[in-house]
């Protein structure tokens, strides 16, 4: 049992990147599952599938094909939130990349974030 998940998380895609892996399995959560969504969603990824190995439940993840590394560094951490208001929520790199914020709304970009007027816990950075 890890104590920050998401954190283990974005090691497992990190290192599976940089090990030049195809894919990889991550145990399931409802917000590692959305997490994974986002990035789909924004091509940092490929594709995310909930597959029952087992007992339990894990998230397929296949990776994109490219040229350079993705970089994911955790921001909000378990001994330290990280909490904003939408006005504070500052572009990732020149708009090139985003941040994953938990709002009260659940998962969303910061982009989205902004748009929507919405503040929360920004959990990692990406690009």
């Amino acid at each position: 049992m890890t104590t920050d998940p998401i954190a283990d998380l974005l090691t497992r895609i990190r290192n599976a990147d940089k090990a030049n892996k195809k894919s990889l399995l991550i145990p399931y959560s409802k917000i590692k599952e959305n997490i994974c969504k986002i990035l789909k969603n924004n091509e940092f990824i490929k594709d995310v599938k909930v597959v029952k190995e087992g007992k339990f439940e894990e998230i397929k993840v296949t990776l994109s094909n490219r040229d350079y590394p993705i970089n994911l560094k955790r921001i909000s951490k378990p001994g330290q939130r990280i909490y904003l208001n939408y006005k504070d929520i500052k572009p990732v790199l020149n708009r090139l990349g985003l941040s994953i914020v938990s709002t009260s709304k659940g998962l969303m970009t910061d982009k989205e974030a902004r748009i929507k007027k919405i503040g929360g816990e920004i959990l990692c950075e990406i690009y």
